[in-house]
């Protein structure tokens, strides 16, 4: 059995990326661990639909936990860092968010679950967060220094494949560079340098699934719920990563697990 850690910005972005590669490697026998770096309380959600004295963190934690268990999460754990905002807004400048956090401090936290874990694997973002988000950036830092710290024998950027995601506009006719939220130009990376790509489109329906447990980001999810099987699995049903350490032998069809 080996362990695999993926470490996420916020509640619900666990999903996208690593949703299906996470479910593969426990469906296989791993060990998944699951850690997300903010606690969710930013962000809009649909009116009335918190219960009565239910804040919007208590919530977003009940979705994580719900959405981890359809993902095969055997451990979950959120550092709870006030969410950063995306950039240029004023959350950004709130000291204690996670993308003003020292990154030493934050990293040796996740290195203490690494070495608990005895963790083979580590996932993050690359140094860009995907998308520019200040607390996906922080995530590329913080986790490639945890596993600088802990000596994790493996580390990985989970991607977007910034070529599929231009093929994905043509076939989509509600999509245009010009109408995308995200700047296609520096949105996730090449396909030349994504050096695993794993199939999960045969998970489409859990990941769909763990979507729908995030209700509070049914503005984020909607249009994919939506989507027909085929449409989402071909914009969902491979996930992409790049070696962040120094190994370089091309491992296309697999992460060591």
């Amino acid at each position: 059995m080996s362990v695999l850690v993926c470490f996420h910005a916020h509640p619900d972005d666990e999903v996208f990326s690593t949703g299906g590669t996470m479910r593969r490697a426990s469906d296989d026998g791993h060990r998944v661990v699951l850690v997300t770096a903010t606690d969710g309380a930013r962000g809009e959600f649909p009116p009335d639909l918190l219960a009565e004295g239910e804040s919007l963190l208590e919530r977003r934690r009940v979705e994580l936990q719900r959405s981890a268990e359809i993902l095969g999460v055997h451990r979950l754990v959120m550092f709870d860092y006030p969410d950063s905002g995306m950039a240029g807004t004023d959350d950004n400048a709130n000291p204690d968010a996670f993308t003003n956090v020292d990154v030493e401090t934050a990293a040796q936290r996740l290195a203490d679950i690494l070495v608990e874990e005895k963790a083979d694997v580590v996932t993050f973002y690359d140094s860009n967060g995907g998308y520019g988000h200040p607390d996906h950036i922080a995530v590329h830092h913080v986790g490639r220094r945890a596993a600088e710290i802990a000596g994790t024998p493996h580390s990985f950027e989970n991607v977007a494949n910034r070529d599929r995601m231009r093929e994905m506009m043509k076939i989509n006719p509600r999509w245009s560079e010009e109408e995308s939220p995200v700047d296609i130009e520096t949105f996730g990376v090449p396909a030349a340098e994504i050096t695993v790509e794993v199939d999960v489109s045969d998970l489409i329906e859990i990941k769909r699934a763990a979507m729908v447990a995030h209700a509070t980001q049914i503005g984020d999810f909607g249009p994919f719920l939506e989507m027909p099987v085929e449409i989402l699995t071909a914009a969902f049903g491979l996930e992409s990563f790049r070696r962040a350490d120094l190994v370089l032998e091309p491992m296309r069809d697999r992460l060591p697990l």
